[in-house]
């Protein structure tokens, strides 16, 4: 993700945050399944996906520390 689309994302609320890593976990299970019948046409997208839930995970959690403060 780029900086100004991770400064979108620290704009959501936390509901449309962990929608998004469930949409991404279901693209992530879909390409491990492609992986492994070997459809998969672009393997670094799992890579990408990953990284993207890892980047969503940790603004969650700084919002819920922030939350936590107040």
């Amino acid at each position: 993700m780029k900086a100004n689309e991770l400064k979108e994302l620290r704009a959501s609320n936390l509901q449309e945050l962990n929608k998004k890593v469930m949409d991404l976990k279901a693209e992530l299970f879909n390409l491990r399944f492609q992986l492994a019948t070997g459809q998969l046409e672009n393997p670094m997208r799992i890579r990408e996906v990953k990284k993207s839930i890892a980047q969503l995970k940790t603004i969650i959690r700084e919002k819920e520390l922030l939350e936590a403060n107040k």
